[in-house]
């Protein structure tokens, strides 16, 4: 592509952008922020900023509440959340509240004032929009440095993590990330696949964040070459954010043979056998089995059939996600479970059966019930198995640290593991697994880390 023609696209997107800030009827009731964005994200000011122009004020509002705005305007499920919570949407097609928030993010990035919005004194003049805001208790204050001089030691770099550092290096705090790959991201770098998300936003995004005066340490883990102990002891407070990327199972028979995966695992370290010409069935309905349905297809597969015990309506995934799959060429079987793999030492086939959804006592949506006698068989070379993940136990149980009945680790309302300056949030505690609500956690959880140190200042 040419200069000039790369110059006439970029114009055609910021044309269509200004197009959907203007749609925006900035209603006072704010059902997007309230009802619909698990961040609380103030949409309607951010875009009246920006249809006014001010895209930096823009910006800087929304740094109030995020700093992961380039990442969750390009994947977060918009339609079952701020937009799904659109006046506009009730009769016709709702704001494109992502791509706004992205546009504003991106460019906050490109221009340099990333870091200023949500940091430094000396670029970041108090504006209208701010003190007009300064006493409210949402309001994120980045003048005052309540936290200079403390230490703080954040293990995991991905969404929680990064979002965690940030807030805290904004009041002033060394933060050291601890992470156990050489690239820091979380499920942002090792785990949703570049054809969603673009790794170049990830990397300006992180380099940013880091930019505040952010430590990191690589090739840290839990366990083997890092000790809680220790953490404890060295820093005034510790935040956990290592996630949840062990696969569950379906426990079923079959489930140990050669060519059964894990979604997340796949996703996470990308090492996938060579599906050219295979038949594989991904068993789940959420964002993991559609990324691995889509890498998989696009890896060379010549059937991928996803597999889904509810209906299409129920599933957790984003509809666009489900939309692009299904124009990828990837089959659905909806209201259908696996029951059993088969095959001498490595996947041969599959038995599935069929379901009906049916109300029960106690059950906010319909469960899913086996319909005897209709089990059939399916020729199938892999199978994944992307139906959830969990905590590896092992690093619990080794740092005696305590466990809910899900297995997750346990935190009080204050993001903390009973009285120790150890404090633990996102996919590790059981949070709903989206970007979107392990960033909240990680902005929450700075607060009540700061809230913590200054008791124990006073004390």
């Amino acid at each position: 592509m040419s200069e000039k023609q790369e110059i006439n696209v970029n114009k055609v997107e910021i044309e269509k952008i200004q197009e959907e800030i203007k749609y925006c009827l900035n209603c006072t009731a704010k059902p997007c922020s309230k009802n619909g964005c698990p961040l609380s994200n103030d949409i309607p000011t951010f875009i009246k900023l920006a249809k006014e122009g001010n895209l930096e004020e823009a910006y800087r509002v929304l740094s109030e509440t995020t700093v992961l705005g380039s990442i969750c305007g390009r994947i977060c499920p918009h339609q079952k959340q701020c937009e799904g919570s659109c006046v506009r949407g009730i009769k016709g097609k709702p704001v494109s509240i992502g791509k706004i928030e992205s546009y504003i993010f991106d460019n906050a990035l490109e221009k340099g004032y990333y870091k200023d919005g949500i940091g430094s004194d000396e670029h970041n003049p108090k504006s209208e929009h701010v003190e007009k805001k300064e006493n409210t208790q949402n309001t994120v204050n980045c003048r005052i440095k309540t936290l200079k001089g403390k230490k703080i030691a954040v293990v995991g770099g991905g969404p929680a993590g990064l979002t965690c550092s940030s807030f805290l290096a904004r009041k002033g705090a060394e933060v050291t990330i601890y992470e156990k790959y050489d690239k820091l991201g979380g499920i942002l770098s090792h785990g949703i696949p570049d054809f969603r998300l673009d790794k170049s936003i990830v990397e300006k995004t992180i380099n940013a964040i880091i930019e505040q005066g952010i430590k990191v340490e690589y090739n840290k883990e839990l366990g083997k070459n890092l000790s809680l102990k220790d953490l404890s002891q060295n820093y005034n407070a510790v935040f956990l954010a290592f996630g949840a990327n062990i696969p569950r199972k379906m426990v079923i028979e079959g489930e140990d043979l050669e060519g059964v995966y894990g979604g997340n695992t796949l996703l996470e370290l990308n090492c996938h056998p060579n599906y050219q010409n295979k038949s594989v069935a991904v068993i789940g309905g959420g964002n993991v089995a559609m990324d691995c349905a889509r890498t998989i297809k696009r890896l060379g597969a010549k059937r991928v059939v996803v597999i889904y015990r509810r209906s299409e309506a129920e599933m957790p995934a984003e509809v666009k996600e489900i939309a692009d799959a299904k124009k990828e060429g990837i089959e659905f079987l909806f209201q259908n479970n696996i029951t059993k793999i088969l095959g001498n030492g490595k996947v041969e086939k599959i038995e599935c059966i069929k379901t009906e959804l049916v109300q029960k006592e106690g059950e906010n949506r319909k469960v899913p019930v086996d319909i005897e006698g209709s089990n059939y068989i399916m020729n199938m070379d892999y199978v994944v198995m992307a139906v959830g993940a969990k905590v590896e136990l092992g690093i619990l149980e080794n740092e005696k640290l305590p466990s809910t009945k899900k297995k997750y680790l346990e935190v009080n309302e204050n993001y903390q593991i009973e009285e120790t300056n150890i404090f633990a949030g996102g996919d590790l505690v059981g949070t709903t697994s989206t970007v979107a609500w392990a960033a909240k956690d990680g902005r929450e959880a700075s607060k009540k880390i700061e809230e913590y140190i200054k008791k124990k200042v006073m004390c």
